[in-house]
């Protein structure tokens, strides 16, 4: 059966992915020593270039040592050797299909405990209720940390290019730090960098230039963007049409529709409006609404699981097709479709009522899952999630004595 999910797709840079389906990044918490890719990387994501996706896209890389989401982060900066690196683009593109590395900052979304840095446009916390202390309290960034970070960005970039990577996708959603500069709620600065949305953009689109910059024509450049923040007085569609608006003139390939944080859960399908619900292809109205006057093509991940859903979503616009735990679950499933088949099972939602630690369950979950993917494992989704949570929290536990070690020794050999 023809269809156009397995058609190509040839982006503005002259890459062509080989189909509309993509892997979409899940943070993989498997970094080793020295914060990098450790082994299981590359099986898990051979195990994923076998599956028939065109596209693969990493979980989220560091661009700063001192600012990682988790204690067991991979970092990719100045420092870092590149052979773990080209093993693991390798590996991912061993199918045949294109991979990205998605690299990130988290800025004020570290939690407390953590060494290093917590860093936000503003000073103000995460506000999770009576989990709000997870989270480190940020300190608002000076003029000289923006823009290193800007450089950091396009170093990483720059270093997953030589690696061999095929592209790279920034990570502009999900709440992370460049999701919150574009955030009224979280970015309340007064100068060239707050205030309306041309100025909270800012930060984004010096990224972009700075990484188009730093890499080859042919390189992919690619933006995780929220569809919306799902927060009353957030981050909205329309901002999300402005940013695309702003982005089509410098070089972006492709652009991610996702939506939501730590605060408003929605990319696990549990926003805090209650404005989506736990159903395949969360966003799928607001992107709609975005394909009509996009200039860049749009993909669109969250809750898609089955192949009608997936042609759905093409036929609405939406050049490719995100999938996240549905790949987790059954890495094999774009070859699946291909054939006529489905998955024989599905990774039920966690629908605790409480929503910050339903969604640190969730993505427990989808961890525990892909640890089994790469040892080559059967995977079990019906895993209870608070089983997932305690395993989880054990080896965050481990990795951060790790990361202690290892970013004390690098702050000395830095001189920092």
């Amino acid at each position: 059966m023809t269809s156009e999910l397995f058609a190509p797709l040839a982006l503005r840079s002259g890459q062509v992915l080989g189909n509309r389906i993509a892997k979409a990044a899940m943070e993989e918490s498997m970094a080793g020593d020295g914060q990098l890719p450790d082994a299981p990387m590359p099986a898990l994501y051979r195990r994923w270039a076998e599956g028939g996706a065109g596209l693969l896209i990493t979980g989220n890389v560091m661009v700063h040592a001192e600012a990682l989401t988790g204690p067991a982060g991979v970092v990719l900066d100045e420092h870092a050797p590149l052979e773990p690196f080209a093993a693991w683009a390798e590996a991912a593109k061993s199918g045949g299909g294109a991979v990205w590395m998605q690299i990130n900052h988290p800025g004020r979304q570290v939690a407390s405990g953590m060494p290093g840095v917590v860093w936000g446009p503003s000073d103000l916390a995460v506000s999770l209720g009576r989990h709000s202390s997870r989270f480190g309290r940020p300190t608002a960034m000076t003029e000289r940390q923006i823009e290193d970070t800007v450089t950091r960005y396009a170093v990483t970039a720059r270093r997953a290019e030589e690696a061999g990577f095929d592209g790279v996708e920034i990570h502009a959603a999900h709440g992370y730090l460049l999701s919150q500069f574009l955030s009224p709620l979280v970015n309340t600065r007064t100068d060239r960098w707050g205030g309306p949305l041309e100025n909270r953009a800012r930060m984004l689109l010096d990224i972009v230039r700075a990484v188009r910059g730093a890499v080859s024509p042919s390189f992919a450049v690619a933006v995780k963007l929220n569809s919306a923040d799902f927060q009353r007085g957030g981050f909205d569609a329309d901002d999300a049409r402005q940013v695309i608006g702003m982005l089509a003139p410098l070089g972006v390939d492709l652009v991610e529709l996702s939506g939501g944080s730590y605060e408003s859960p929605a990319m696990t399908g549990r926003p805090a409006d209650d404005r989506t619900q736990a159903r395949e292809a969360y966003f799928l109205d607001l992107a709609q609404d975005l394909v009509e006057t996009s200039p860049i093509p749009l993909m669109l991940t969250g809750g898609i699981t089955r192949r009608d859903t997936a042609e759905r979503v093409i036929g609405s616009g939406v050049a490719v097709v995100g999938m996240g735990t549905a790949l987790a679950v059954t890495p094999d499933l774009p070859a699946r479709w291909r054939d006529g088949r489905e998955a024989e099972s599905r990774m039920e939602p966690v629908t605790w009522s409480d929503k910050a630690l339903a969604s640190a369950a969730s993505m427990a979950k989808v961890r525990h899952a892909m640890r089994r993917v790469a040892r080559g494992g059967r995977v079990r989704p019906g895993t209870h999630p608070a089983l997932a949570l305690v395993c989880e929290q054990r080896q965050q536990r481990r990795a951060l004595r790790r990361y202690r070690t290892w970013l004390s020794a690098e702050r000395g050999a830095t001189g920092n």
